[in-house]
This record gives structure tokens, sequence and C-alpha cells, in this order.
């Protein structure tokens, strides 16, 4: 039976809607797992259009074995893919550097893998009603598979923080909005005090059964790699479920002893939201929260509740912590992007890192680099076309060339190059 496990005190107490513990430390799942195979996963490879081509409940035995499949709810998800693209190799300085492409889910991005398994639990409870506090991803997601169990969805947003790609999606999904003046923290805050007296499931990262079904993204990337572990998963932090996740997932591998050794995480902050990183580097390792600021809406947290489940990663990883700015991560996002991938600003925070640590010699050359990119391209185009259009310190940027409608002069432009400047109105060419 799985319990709920305090990583502060050890203390354990029943898988119930209680995440904090009363020493004030939160909770994780605690299972007593069974005998698991390598073997076992692949075989459900080929059970494609059931329950089990999910990239999640394919590993069902390592993220929930308890639950009864009637109460899956799946769209399915996961199944994202991993790219090699020498364009990224080069900007990155490493040989063996690929991506594994979160934004490729049914929402997109990775909110899904967690959501998927906390949906489907609320479900088993009985719940009708669940709500969370986000910057864009969970909302999303969450109204989604609210929509899809018939369960009342509440989103609790930051007014006027929310790139409009992923307010969209829980307008259209149809849960009920509600922006909230003041940032993320806010928000989060009104969910935790909340929950009891409005009658709702938390479906924030904070519930340890959305970490569960994150753990399936490190699962997925091993098993493509034919359970070869790299030695790197560089992943951007914000409230720091993914880092969480992916080390309590390695944890389990290792003492499972389906893997040899642990790859190391380096969880990537940006600079004006970056808490983690000063905790990282202070002398007491305790949290400071922080007023954030970034362009990177999806990490945009100033105070995320997971810090001291993504600490035990890091170390126990032998992981680091740094930050990138802004202009590292929209330079960095436009290098993936032009390479046909594509990505939303945050993700592009690991790709960024990577170069850094690589610059620092943290990450050598012919190291194995697993970078996690977490939200689709078109879940904030806004930025994109401000980075090409608007961006001052853009490196990469690929401006629009404005031409009158005649062939001779399109094709003067088309020869000419990089000259005239992108973006001047071409005139007085084929005359």
């Amino acid at each position: 039976m799985a319990q709920f496990k305090c990583i502060r005190c050890g203390q354990t107490a029943p898988a119930n809607d209680n995440y904090v513990c009363p020493c004030g430390g939160l909770y994780e799942v605690h299972h007593d797992f069974g005998d698991i195979s390598l073997d076992h996963f692949d075989v459900k490879l080929s059970n494609i259009g059931s329950t089990w081509s999910s990239g999640v409940w394919r590993y069902k035995e390592l993220i929930n074995p308890e639950l009864d499949p009637r109460h899956i709810v799946s769209r399915p998800e996961g199944n994202t893919n991993l790219y090699k693209r020498q364009k990224v190799s080069e900007y990155a300085g490493i040989d063996g550097i690929y991506m594994k492409h979160e934004g490729e889910n049914p929402s997109g991005s990775f909110k899904d893998r967690g959501m998927t398994v906390g949906v489907s639990v609320a479900v088993e409870r009985g719940n009708r009603k669940v709500a969370c506090a986000s910057t864009g991803n969970t909302s999303a997601s969450m109204a989604a598979y609210a929509a899809q169990a018939g369960l009342e969805g509440i989103v609790f947003v930051p007014e006027g923080m929310i790139a409009y790609g992923k307010l969209a999606q829980a307008l259209a999904y149809g849960s009920k909005v509600v922006q909230v003046k003041g940032n993320f923290d806010d928000a989060m805050g009104l969910i935790r005090n909340g929950a009891k007296r409005l009658g709702f499931y938390i479906l924030n990262s904070i519930n340890p059964w959305r970490v569960e079904g994150q753990k399936s993204i490190v699962f997925e990337m091993l098993q493509q790699r034919r359970w070869k572990s790299p030695d790197w998963i560089v992943v951007p932090a914000g409230n720091l479920g993914n880092t969480s996740a992916f080390g309590k997932a390695l944890r389990e591998l290792k003492q499972l002893g389906l893997i040899d050794r642990m790859p190391r995480i380096a969880a990537i902050q940006a600079e004006g939201a970056n808490p983690f990183y000063k905790l990282w580097h202070s002398v007491d390792k305790k949290l400071e929260p922080m007023k954030p600021e970034t362009i990177a809406s999806a990490i945009k947290i100033g105070n995320p509740v997971s810090w001291e489940k993504a600490l035990r990663s890091i170390r126990e990883t032998d992981g680091v912590v740094e930050q990138v700015t802004d202009n590292q991560i929209l330079d960095a996002k436009a290098i993936i992007d032009s390479s046909g991938v594509g990505c939303e600003p945050a993700s592009a925070a690991s790709l960024a890192g990577a170069r850094k640590l690589r610059d620092m010699g943290v990450i050598a050359k012919d190291d194995q680099v697993v970078c996690v990119l977490t939200g689709n391209l078109l879940k904030d185009s806004e930025t994109t076309i401000n980075y090409h259009i608007k961006g001052v310190s853009a490196r990469y940027s690929n401006k629009p060339v404005v031409v009158e409608a005649n062939l001779d002069r399109i094709e003067a432009v088309l020869s000419q190059g990089n000259d005239p400047a992108p973006g001047q109105e071409v005139k007085n060419l084929g005359d």
C-alpha cells in the first residue's frame, strides 16, 4: 500500500489530500515495489492503442501500482521524442547533446505527465472539483484532463502574467479561470489555504502524485537510450517539480537495480527568478523567497514549493544549480527553433545552461547530455515574434523583409541575402 513519507522528518501518513507534514516538510509517495524487469516495459511498447501505450502508464508499476486501471484518465500522454541537431551541438560545444521535447505532449507541455496521474487519483477518490495555481502550462493541462474526466476545474492565474497561448487553453477546455492580482506565489498561497474551505483537490506539484507522473520523463528517456544513462540531465527550474521528480526516478531505479549509475542533474534557473540558485550557493541551504522577473514565464516563480525535494535530487546525483540571463535563454531558444524543433522560452533555459556549464568546464565536450524542453513553441508566440522583430540584442533574429508585389524586386531581395537589412522596405529594385 502506497504511503506518504515526509522528506524532512521521515514520518509516514496515509496517501490522502494532506501534502504537508506537521513538521512543515512536504510528503512524497513511498512505494513497496514488487519484482520489476526492464523487459516488461519494452514489451508494453507493442501494446498500441491500449492504456499502456501512454508514455506514463507504460510505467504504472513504478508510478502508481495500486491504481485501478478503470480510473485512469489518459489522452494518451508522453511518447515524446529525443532530438539531436548539429546546430545545437555546435552552439553548446557538446557533441552528444540531445533534446527531450516534452512540448509534444497533448496540451503542449510536460505537465500532462503529472496531470494524468493526479486527475486519475482524484477520480479514484471521488473528487468532483479540482484546482491549481499556474503561470500557464499547469492550467492548460489541468483544464484538459478535468474536462476529459468530467470534473469541475478551477484555475488561479496571476493577472497579466500568463501567455495568451496558455490562457486560451484553460478557457477553451472549460475551467473557471480566476485572475489573481499578484504573482504565482500569491495564487499558490490561495490554493494552499483555500482547498478545504472551497472543496477542491489540489493539482499543483505540491501534490505528490503529480511528481510520480513526471518521473516518467526519465523512465521514457532511458528506455529510448536502451536503458543507458547519460552523463547529464539538464532541466529548467521554476517550481522545481521536475528536478524533484527526476531525482526520485533515478533513486528508485538505482535502488531496484535497473540502472548502474545515476546521471547528474543540472537545474537551470532564470537570473531574475533564481531563489534555488541562491540557496545552492548559500551556506545554510535555506530558501529565501523573492519577487521573480523573467521573460520565461513558465519558470517565473520566486517561492518554489518543492525546493527541499529538489535539493535532495541535486545532492544525490552530484548535480549542480546554475542561472542564465533572459538574453541567453532567448538566444538558445532561437537556436532550438531554427534547428526545426522549437520550444517556449523557459524550455531553452536547459540549452542555455548546458552551454554555460560547458564554458565553465563543468560539462565536458564528449559528455552525453539530455536537455529537457518543457513546452511547445506556440505556448508563447508573442515572445518569439518580439525577439525576431523587436529584439535589441537578439543575436539570431530573423526579421521579415517588406517588398512590393513585384517578382523582379523579390528576386533582387533573395539574391542579396542579408542586404538590404531585414525588416526594411525594399524600394527601387528592378526599375
